[in-house]
């Protein structure tokens, strides 16, 4: 199994065989698309937003060129908290967190793998980002 894996991942990034997922948040005000490698895992992070968000999210960042606007972007809000380092993008309807991205790194979202159509995210393995330990900027 783990070597059917590892040549899953090799073809996905080496060769650039990419599917296209289908997004939305909960009252589907929001919808975007993007591309990416078959996603066979997520991870949660403990910071103290995360921890109450539940969230599961993207293992790796999605990049613009994978990334496809959302449609209904005029129905997205988003939050910034602390240090200012992450934009946390919002359903202003459903409350529904979708995605986020680093002030760092524009364009670069890690997505809510719950919004991802015909994804289960609760049957992927999941790893920890000990966001918790992150230095806060000031």
């Amino acid at each position: 199994m783990a070597e059917q894996q590892i040549i899953k991942k090799f073809l996905y990034k080496v060769v650039g065989l990419t599917r296209t997922y289908q997004s939305s948040c909960h009252c589907g005000a929001v919808r975007f698309r993007f591309r990416s490698a078959e996603i066979a895992s997520g991870v949660r992070c403990n910071c103290s937003i995360c921890i109450r968000k539940g969230t599961i999210g993207s293992a790796e960042y999605i990049a613009p060129d994978d990334f496809e606007s959302p449609q209904g972007f005029e129905s997205l809000a988003v939050y910034r908290w602390g240090d200012h380092q992450v934009n946390f993008y919002f359903c202003k309807t459903c409350g529904i967190h979708t995605f986020h991205e680093g002030v760092a790194t524009p364009g670069h979202y890690r997505l809510n793998l719950g919004c991802v159509d015909g994804l289960d995210p609760l049957a992927l393995e999941i790893s920890l980002i000990d966001g918790k330990s992150f230095p806060v900027r000031k």
